[in-house]
């Protein structure tokens, strides 16, 4: 998250401007003097960094005059963290964003938002949020990511004259003796996103997707920037070392990535080490800065924010960019910028340029790598308490054409014993089995219990190996109930206290309790102060949605479901990410 705040701002003037109606694009004139008979306020939010240029621009188009036909128009530009507005919004569009947490009480969503990067928008369509369409941001400014490394540290690995690749960046941060990597949480900010993506895409090519060895690579890649990660950007760039010591140097941060901006932004505050900027191969996603209008304004606020794009496209706009360390959305620069050693030419390509489409923005994104960037990092960085539920009923013996035949009961192990791999020892696990009349009249079984991973691992492994398929029908009821009592019972505090249940069917115990039965119940045992979190996921087409949503209603998660059973590896990430974070 950023912290380089630069203030909240109101602006509010108001002599005339008509904007004339032409089609879907409007066009204005300058009018004499203040006719205004009322006055519309256009709130925009826009990350810290830009805001200041925004407001610059809003206030000289306002001082100039601003109206859409005898209506004044004033501009609210506020200065707002990202992540901030992106929960206020997903609150609002009721849309589910991986390691954001809830919206705080007083966050309100604006008619326009400039956040620093596409790939917020991008997360809220994936996330739930359909109404808000990722394309509908047109870029208004642009910085490269970068890996921000002290200059010491970046000569010795060939700095400013060797190109330096994102694999060779995995090979320092996972050495025997690594380079101290940091991040802001991925999950929080945009830069720290791009990074992650450049450097999991690196791990994954040191091997077939998929196996073992991309991910032992990209869980080591993971947990290296886990140890020095940090929620606020601040804190991260305070960690550099700030001596020309050499023992200083060696204990602090060593590499982290920034977007150029914040690079330039930590060197102008004159540090005894200064950053050097490494425009690394691939180029990462840049932050593009999209202004988007938000779904459900007034359209007049509609038509005033069509115009203020325009003016935020202008020559002059540039000049108010590059005094904030930021590029135009080409990637060229404004009057008295002064891009880092070794930054390339916007004319020959490279990190400050536009994509190969010449666009930029959401449509370049591709939302899939995002959602399991996203998950994937939140389930290898965070620490819980699990008990995983397998189905075993008979139906579980049917292949999975999408699979290559194997059944649905193996490509559940299989997705489970991925999983298992992204855990690290902090977490405590157990296994249970059920179908009905499982062990005696019980409908449940229990494998292993729930133990750290530091000393239940193999067992894990070994008891996933050994789940094989039943003749019973499906005990959901009795097994999710006797399953909350469980974790309930031993509830940890300081960890995310979890069931996650996979199954193919609906209940169909006739000798087990009933769904009403079952939902009284599980409202009783509830506990705000000692919450049970409960993940369903349904695989295959028997399931019933209705079913599984009812039980997680009560108990809070959510419930998932694949009719492709092949997908159950991907349903699995995202459910285990729903792991709620403090409120915002």
């Amino acid at each position: 998250m950023r912290s380089k705040l630069h203030g909240a701002g109101a602006v509010a003037a108001a002599t005339a401007l008509a904007v004339v109606v032409a089609g879907s694009w409007f066009g204005y004139r300058q009018l004499a003097g203040p006719s205004c008979s009322g006055q519309i306020e256009l709130s925009l939010a826009a990350a810290p960094e830009i805001a200041p240029a925004v407001r610059g621009a809003a206030d000289q188009w306002v001082a100039d005059g601003a109206a859409v036909g005898d209506t004044c128009i004033a501009v609210n530009v506020s200065a707002a963290e990202p992540v901030d507005v992106a929960a206020a919004v997903a609150s609002k569009h009721g849309a589910t964003l991986a390691g954001v947490g809830q919206a705080s009480g007083t966050a309100v969503t604006p008619d326009v938002w400039v956040p620093d990067s596409s790939t917020w928008l991008v997360r809220l369509k994936s996330g739930g949020a359909t109404a808000l369409a990722p394309a509908n941001g047109a870029s208004i400014a642009r910085s490269p990511v970068v890996v921000a490394l002290p200059e010491p540290v970046a000569s010795r690995i060939g700095w400013p004259d060797k190109e330096i690749r994102w694999t060779d960046l995995l090979g320092q941060v996972t050495s025997s003796k690594p380079l101290r990597a940091g991040i802001v949480e991925p999950t929080q900010d945009a830069a720290g996103l791009s990074g992650l993506l450049s450097l999991t895409a690196a791990a994954s090519a040191t091997g077939a997707a998929g196996s073992p060895k991309a991910q032992e690579a990209m869980v080591g890649a993971l947990r290296a920037l886990a140890t020095n990660r940090s929620s606020l950007r601040q804190d991260l760039l305070a960690r550099f070392p700030r001596s020309t010591d050499p023992t200083a140097i060696a204990n602090g941060l060593g590499a982290a990535a920034l977007s150029e901006e914040d690079v330039i932004a930590y060197n102008n505050t004159k540090p005894p080490i200064p950053l050097a900027a490494l425009y690394m191969k691939p180029d990462p996603i840049a932050l593009d800065y999209p202004f988007a209008v938000l779904p459900g304004i007034e359209p007049t606020k509609a038509s005033a924010a069509r115009v203020l794009f325009e003016v935020l496209r202008t020559s002059s706009f540039k000049n108010r960019l590059a005094a904030q360390a930021l590029r135009a959305p080409d990637g060229n620069w404004g009057d008295g910028f002064k891009a880092p050693q070794g930054a390339p030419s916007p004319a020959n390509g490279g990190a400050s340029a536009v994509p190969p489409s010449g666009q930029g923005g959401a449509t370049d994104l591709d939302p899939k790598a995002i959602q399991t960037a996203t998950t994937t990092w939140s389930v290898a960085t965070q620490s819980g308490r699990m008990l995983c539920v397998v189905d075993v009923s008979g139906s579980m013996k049917k292949p999975v054409a999408t699979a290559n035949g194997a059944s649905r009961e193996q490509v559940t192990v299989a997705a489970a014993s991925q999983g298992l791999g992204l855990f690290d020892d902090s977490w405590s696990i157990g296994l249970w089995t059920f179908s009905t009349n499982l062990n005696g009249s019980q409908d449940y079984r229990e494998v292993i219990g729930i133990k750290p991973l530091s000393s239940n691992r193999g067992a894990l492994q070994q008891g996933l190996a050994s789940i094989r398929p039943s003749d019973g029908d499906t005990g959901l009821y009795d097994t999710m109930l006797a399953a909350y009592r469980k974790v309930q019972q031993d509830w940890e505090p300081g960890k995310v206290n979890s069931i996650v249940l996979f199954t193919d069917g609906k209940n169909d115990d006739a000798n087990g309790i009933t769904q009403k039965a079952l939902l009284d119940q599980l409202k009783k045992l509830r506990d705000e102060e000692q919450p049970v979190q409960v993940i369903i996921i349904g695989i295959g087409t028997e399931v019933s949605r209705a079913e599984l949503k009812s039980i997680t209603d009560v108990t809070g998660g959510g419930s998932f479901v694949t009719t492709d059973p092949s997908k159950i590896g991907e349903i699995f990430l995202q459910a285990i990410a729903l792991r709620p974070p403090a409120p915002r």
